[in-house]
């Protein structure tokens, strides 16, 4: 009689078969893609009511599901690896890492102690000094000395552990004592990203400990209102926590002042942390480094490799100076994690430097794509994105109908119709629903713009020079 096990799990020779075909089918979507719209014109509910309510009794081929990937996924998809997404920032995958994913994917381990799976914790160490060394970051982060890096899912996590250890820190590791969380502040612009207050949230501090510092004309934070806002709350007895730099700002890319900062946070002895979740991969090309001057005071740093630097999602990278008063704040050891690995001090149990306990091999996405481009090949993608923004700024800058409204600083450009804002919008508006190309319309400080991010792995010249022609048509 044949088992269940036997029967119904897939064969080697099944695998390989399906395998094959799922692969294919993602190679021809990524080779076709630039001739779908680029947003999903589904109306709210459509997708959801064309599942079937039930899971089927029998098991069903892999060829219908593939189908029904084809008849119900795809319409409902928004298409971010297509060549004219700029919207938002990127979020680009790349030939490297996906095969990385399938290898991931098919060992399947858990890394969640160096013992559980060795190669996961040691290529993972390495890949965050490789990637240290590619952006010129200092050496403070280093995994040969105090310091070191992990991967966390996004910089949203990233964030909130390093919180979760400037909170330990700053109460001596006892934040369980009463009333002590409710004196603790943080501060960030207000051009910062959202997950910094959702952080403090989580953190048990509350919004009404979130303090959002002043601007300057380039929408950076003001190190003066900072150093203001630190001391009137230690004289009214709060306890300041962290401040949050950002390189990079969700809106325009202002990128705020990191070394005068550090200054600040050095002076009232708070723990500083800089998010330069998209911009951190500009610094691959060495005259970009400029951005993160003043980094190496800070206590902890992240970035996203996931964004431009064509590694799939999920692949946030974090660093901190100090890795002990990570782990001291994260670490809890029941019974069955316990083994003679971690007893030793020997290795890294990384399920101590972030929030879940179970880990993928996400590693092998950075391997993959590193050495694949190798550093010369990422510098110089980076550095034709960066080209594309000189080249679209400069058509703005050019044209009587436009202007750019903010500073560019890497591969951003804000822009804005000299009628106004409902012109702005409109034509935002205009450009998303045609479904040539994406952009996002946003508002800073009270005035509509339209956002313009070059960096897709799919985009070239060309779709730059349609963005640039889709525009002035919408404008007539």
């Amino acid at each position: 009689m044949t088992s269940p096990s036997e029967e119904l799990h897939w064969d080697p020779e099944t695998v390989r078969k399906n395998a094959y075909k799922a692969v294919d089918w993602v190679v021809d979507y990524l080779s076709g893609v630039e001739s779908r719209r680029v947003y999903s014109d589904a109306e709210p509910g459509s997708i959801f009511e064309s599942l079937p309510a039930a899971p089927p009794e029998k098991g069903e081929d892999f060829d219908s599901i593939l189908k029904d990937m084809d008849e119900v996924v795809m319409p409902g998809l928004t298409h971010w690896q297509h060549p004219s997404w700029f919207a938002f920032f990127n979020a680009n995958t790349s030939g490297p890492s996906l095969a990385a994913d399938i290898l991931s994917s098919g060992l399947a381990v858990q890394g969640m102690l160096w013992q559980t799976s060795p190669a996961c914790t040691e290529v993972e160490t390495r890949m965050m000094d490789w990637l240290l060394d590619l952006l010129g970051l200092p050496q403070e982060f280093h995994s040969s000395g105090a310091g070191g890096g992990v991967i966390q899912d996004t910089a949203s996590s990233a964030t909130l552990c390093a919180l979760i250890a400037a909170r330990e820190k700053v109460s001596g590791f006892a934040v369980d004592q009463d009333g002590v969380t409710e004196k603790m502040t943080v501060y960030a612009s207000g051009q910062t990203h959202s997950s910094i207050e959702k952080a403090v949230r989580i953190a048990g501090l509350g919004s009404r400990q979130f303090r959002q510092v002043a601007t300057d004309a380039d929408l950076r934070l003001d190190p003066a209102d900072l150093d203001r806002q630190i001391t009137e709350d230690r004289a009214r007895g709060q306890i300041p926590t962290m401040v949050v730099a950002t390189v990079g700002t969700t809106a325009t890319t202002a990128v705020d002042s990191v070394s005068e900062i550090a200054e600040v946070c050095r002076k009232h002895d708070v723990w500083l942390h800089v998010d330069s979740a998209h911009a951190g991969t500009a610094a691959i090309v060495p005259e970009m480094r400029w951005i993160h001057d003043g980094v190496e005071d800070a206590d902890s740093f992240t970035f996203n490799p996931h964004k431009w630097m064509f590694v799939g999602f999920d692949c946030n990278a974090f660093w901190v100076k100090d890795r002990q008063v990570l782990v001291q704040a994260l670490s809890v050891l029941p019974e069955y994690l316990r083994n003679e690995a971690t007893e030793s001090g020997k290795v890294i149990d990384y399920r101590d430097w972030h929030i879940p306990l179970g880990r993928r091999f996400r590693a092998l996405k950075l391997w993959f794509v590193m050495r694949s481009y190798g550093a010369e090949g990422l510098r110089q993608l980076i550095d034709e994105h960066l080209q594309w923004a000189r080249w679209f700024e400069k058509q703005v800058s050019e044209d009587p109908q436009w202007e750019v409204t903010h500073r560019r600083t890497m591969n951003l450009v804000c822009i804005a119709h000299k009628d106004g804002c409902d012109r702005t919008e409109a034509i935002a508006k205009a450009l998303n629903s045609e479904g040539q190309i994406s952009v996002t319309p946003t508002t800073v400080e009270g005035r509509r713009i339209i956002r313009f991010c070059f960096g897709g792995t799919q985009t070239r010249m060309e779709h730059v020079e349609g963005a640039w022609e889709a525009l002035q048509r919408a404008a007539r």
